[in-house]
């Protein structure tokens, strides 16, 4: 599989990052997704008063195409696994 079909299937993936200012684990999350080639949609928690109520002690969350992943570390093991598992599923429905 070329390096152009691996960034579009990832591009496909629709990964949101819910974060804070000043949160040392929430910057490492950020640069663990965009080291694997993904752009999350990034969205500070306190910001929402609902979403600082749901997310406020778990920061950072990641959620990928719409399920939560990751609460307050990302485990780079686990994210791979899960990128490939996605990638794997575009390749049998594009077959």
């Amino acid at each position: 599989m070329n390096e152009q079909h691996k960034t579009a299937d990832r591009e496909r993936l629709h990964i949101v990052l819910y974060t804070r200012a000043s949160c040392h684990l929430c910057d490492d999350a950020l640069r663990l997704l965009e080291a694997h080639g993904l752009a999350p949609e990034c969205i500070d928690v306190d910001a929402d008063p609902a979403l600082r109520e749901r997310f406020d002690a778990c920061v950072p969350v990641v959620e990928i195409d719409g399920q939560i992943r990751f609460r307050g570390r990302v485990d780079a093991v686990l994210l791979r696994r899960l990128i490939e598992r996605r990638r794997a599923g575009q390749d049998s429905q594009d077959s």
